[in-house]
């Protein structure tokens, strides 16, 4: 195993200080670098053991932050904080260009060669940065097939992946097709995949606290949507 090395990292988003988790991989040359979203309960250790995984590979992986350091296990309180979040491009975007400006600073970050993989809200942020024209090599994202306001999806410049579990409740088939039809229309390069039998947020381990109903661990789905987000790594984002 490669060392890598790991840190916390404070910056301000959305009107409070941020905490996320930075993992950088060993040596001193400048590396491309992926933005890691957490699910709507915010920032844990399973998005930290993604972005160090990430970075044992060779990549530069920040795991940003949602809610000002705190991890939401009540589902309505997470609810009252994601909702209005989702609903406002805006906010979704500040939070991610706050995460890229902490990744784009690292001085191991190849500038032009950054991905924005997100699961949930930290999907849907990766989406909204896609929509803003930001420049990344892929964005990834599992459980937030959003659509965004009219005619943004047209300045994505790079391939989207996407996965959903086939029994999502919270992104049911409709929901699918208003996200594929917006990607086609806007000439993205995209793929979607449906994993059979999943429900939302199949990727996620189990944890020991209430959640929104729909909401269930898939273990072969989530060990195959992981291959897969690597894969598209792999494809646009390539490590020399």
């Amino acid at each position: 195993m490669k060392t890598v090395t790991t840190r916390p990292v404070q910056y301000l988003a959305d009107g409070l200080t941020m905490i996320g988790h930075l993992a950088l991989p060993a040596g001193s040359d400048r590396r491309p670098a992926v933005l890691v979203g957490p699910e709507g309960m915010g920032l844990s250790d399973v998005e930290r053991r993604r972005a160090d995984a990430l970075a044992e590979l060779g990549y530069v992986a920040l795991a940003f932050d949602l809610h000002g350091g705190r991890y939401l296990e009540d589902p309505q309180q997470m609810l009252a904080r994601c909702m209005p979040l989702l609903a406002d491009p805006d906010r979704m975007r500040g939070i991610g260009h706050a995460a890229l400006d902490v990744i784009r600073a690292e001085p191991r970050t190849d500038p032009d060669q950054i991905a924005a993989v997100g699961y949930g809200t930290g999907g849907a942020i990766a989406l909204e940065l896609g929509r803003d024209g930001v420049n990344l090599r892929a964005i990834g994202t599992v459980n937030a097939l959003t659509t965004g306001r009219p005619g943004e999806s047209t300045r994505i410049g790079c391939p989207v992946w996407a996965g959903v579990g086939s029994e999502d409740p919270i992104m049911p088939p409709a929901q699918r097709e208003a996200f594929t039809a917006e990607m086609q229309a806007a000439a993205v390069d995209w793929r979607l995949v449906v994993y059979g039998g999943a429900l939302h947020a199949f990727h996620h381990p189990p944890v020991d606290h209430a959640v929104v109903p729909g909401v269930g661990h898939h273990p072969q789905h989530a060990q195959r949507a992981w291959r897969d987000v690597l894969a598209l790594l792999a494809e646009c984002l390539p490590l020399n």
